[in-house]
């Protein structure tokens, strides 16, 4: 197996003792060194090498998350995860639980319908169908750069039925007839979510009937045209989501492969790649020396430090309050200006969210007072004061995770989150306010309504305000609205 080149001269020629390697090795690297001094190419330091890694973990965090989850849910059949083949829609007429496990914090509000896009024959028209005005529903656009690129929905189109075409980073045309709107994806590849708001379990029906309206086909079918030559089958490297730490770097290098070189991204590709991370290259973690992989492992866990950091202590665009982190961390090319690292965090604290407008994403791991919230240690109470129910033009939710996975958890009553549809079945207390009992174990019968199971051990909680409104009081702008989520405080 071959070792990325400048990565292995870096590592190996500073770090590397002559007990590890054989004499004819050492030859091998003193004579690649010396030709490379001969071409007047500069091999980075160690220390340089590992800032670069640990820029690298930073910059394709997201990157690899996207192509991992593609992998298991387009690629490989035999995942255990798998939707279904590209440019075709998937839908799901469930709501997810704790089985699924290829996306981190998912949403168990909406059942979710799905379609990866391959880009690179010709362009995809999207087609919804018209859709009640009372019922909530979005169609987001991701590219594997992890950008939301466009919107189709409620908040951003209306609930008409209409024609959207998607088209890829080097498409030259014009808009067809009968097409509502054009989108750009930065990529080739990129997944497409549609989100069709379930109001209980009775509904599921209707969801059914409207996921039967998203329809998926080629351009050139739309318009009777000759399709044109098909793209070129890829031999995708293999990729798991659970695989990622061991991995990497990489699958960072195979993802980068369908991510084109732009102006911003350009500088980040050109220091990756003093390293030999980069498109076409092959890096073999396994087959490093000790201290090969210790530098690996010190600049990855710095990254996810990094990333962590950002996430806990609210990095830029994110304000703590009342204990919960909320901001705006998620959107297009322009919104992120390329600020890796508030792009990685956004995909560590749940990869594919939505725009700000589209909806908000208040998280906590604490309680008021700052202490971890953990339900082996503790019961907790969250209170709406009444009148100060989040503010919303869809619905809102409250979703329990594993604070370990930020997965959803099994529980004996099947219940991952309280939402706004779930109202009339809840009970208020006497001043008009809304308690909801968070706590491993059942409350009781007079407060079951309102439990919200949680794990035993630590507590991981998202917020969920879909098409928060605009008028105060509000949520927005994003961590300065006149709305704010209450704090989660210790039961007696």
């Amino acid at each position: 197996m071959k070792t990325t080149k400048f990565l292995y001269l870096a590592l190996t020629s500073l770090a590397l003792s002559a007990s590890f390697q054989s004499c004819k090795k050492n030859d091998a690297i003193n004579q690649a060194e010396q030709a490379d001094k001969l071409a007047g190419i500069e091999v980075p330091s160690i220390a340089e090498t590992k800032a670069i890694a640990q820029e690298a973990f930073v910059y394709g965090l997201p990157i690899v998350m996207n192509y991992a989850v593609m992998q298991e849910f387009s690629v490989d059949k035999n995942s255990g995860q798998y939707k279904g083949p590209f440019n075709q829609v998937t839908n799901e007429h469930r709501v997810f639980t704790y089985e699924d496990t290829t996306v981190v914090t998912p949403n168990s509000d909406t059942p979710y319908s799905m379609l990866w896009l391959d880009l690179r024959a010709e362009p995809m028209v999207i087609s919804v169908p018209a859709v009640d005005k009372k019922r909530y529903y979005s169609v987001q656009l991701i590219d594997g750069n992890v950008y939301n690129y466009g919107y189709i929905g409620s908040r951003a189109t209306g609930t008409e039925a209409g024609n959207y075409l998607v088209v890829g980073p080097d498409w030259k045309g014009t808009l067809p007839k009968g097409i509502k709107k054009m989108f750009t994806s930065t990529t080739p590849f990129g997944l497409t979510i549609f989100r069709t708001q379930l109001f209980n379990a009775a509904d599921m029906p209707n969801v059914v009937k409207v996921q039967s309206g998203y329809k998926a086909q080629p351009l050139s079918k739309f318009l009777n045209q000759p399709a044109p030559a098909a793209a070129p089958k890829i031999d995708f490297l293999p990729a798991n989501t659970a695989g990622i730490k061991a991995n990497f770097y990489q699958y960072l290098d195979a993802a980068l492969a369908f991510i084109p070189e732009t102006a911003e991204n350009k500088a980040i590709l050109a220091k990756l790649a003093t390293i030999g991370i980069g498109p076409n290259k092959k890096f073999e973690f396994a087959d490093l020396s000790l201290e090969h992989k210790a530098a690996i492992l010190l600049a990855m866990k710095a990254g996810d430090a990094e990333v962590s950091k950002f996430l806990t202590e609210g990095g830029s665009g994110i304000k703590k309050v009342n204990s919960w982190n909320v901001g705006s961390v998620f959107g297009d090319s322009a919104f992120y200006s390329g600020d890796w690292l508030k792009r990685a965090a956004a995909a560590k604290g749940g990869i594919y969210g939505n725009d700000a407008v589209e909806a908000m994403y208040p998280m906590t791991r604490e309680d008021v007072t700052g202490q971890t919230l953990d339900g082996s240690k503790h019961n907790y109470t969250l209170t709406f004061k009444a009148g100060q129910l989040p503010p919303v033009n869809a619905f809102w939710s409250v979703t329990m995770y594993d604070g370990k996975t930020q997965f959803l958890i099994k529980n004996p009553i099947n219940r991952y989150l309280i939402n706004s549809p779930m109202l009339s079945n809840m009970k208020k207390n006497a001043d008009g306010s809304l308690t909801l009992y968070i706590q491993k174990d059942n409350p009781g019968t007079d407060k079951q309504s309102n439990w919200l199971p949680a794990p035993n051990g630590p507590i991981y909680l998202v917020m969920r305000l879909y098409w928060p409104k605009t008028e105060q009081p509000s949520i927005l702008p994003a961590g300065s609205g006149t709305w704010s989520p209450p704090g989660i405080v210790q039961a007696n």
